[in-house]
């Protein structure tokens, strides 16, 4: 989940950026960049309200939220953590650009508060009750021997 919203929220932003502020949009790589954003809302969505180990929304949270923290103390560090070079691939070059919008407007900041939600819920830690429970009764001796 980590990966989906750091590199496919910042592809989906950086593409969607750049149709903005073309002066002719291209509708291609606008219905792309808005899948991608909703693919990547979906999955946080299905992350979020499932019941999915709370680990699956605690680490992206800590992530977000750590990132954030670190760009509040020391701009320059947290922006030195966005890939950047010759030697990168284009995809994740572009995927940095759109994470240090997304990093600098606030939005990882928001994501980690709403991921860190659900992990405060005790049903999330909770086993889930098997409905073959209740077909064994425990005796009061403990036991035949």
């Amino acid at each position: 989940m980590t990966a989906a919203v750091l590199g496919g929220g910042g592809w989906a932003v950086r593409h969607a950026l750049d149709v903005a502020a073309a002066t002719t949009a291209d509708e291609k790589t606008m219905w792309i960049a808005l899948s991608s954003m909703a693919a990547v809302g979906l999955v946080v969505g299905l992350v979020t309200a499932g019941r999915i180990s709370p680990l699956a929304t605690f680490v992206p949270s800590m992530v977000l939220l750590a990132w954030t923290v670190v760009y509040a103390l020391d701009v320059n560090r947290a922006l030195s953590l966005i890939p950047t070079g010759q030697s990168v691939n284009q995809i994740v070059l572009e995927a940095g650009v759109g994470a240090k919008t997304l990093l600098t407007s606030g939005v990882y900041a928001l994501l980690g508060v709403a991921l860190f939600i659900p992990v405060l819920m005790p049903s999330r830690w909770s086993r889930r009750q098997d409905d073959l429970d209740d077909d064994y009764e425990t005796s009061p001796e403990g036991g035949y021997y």
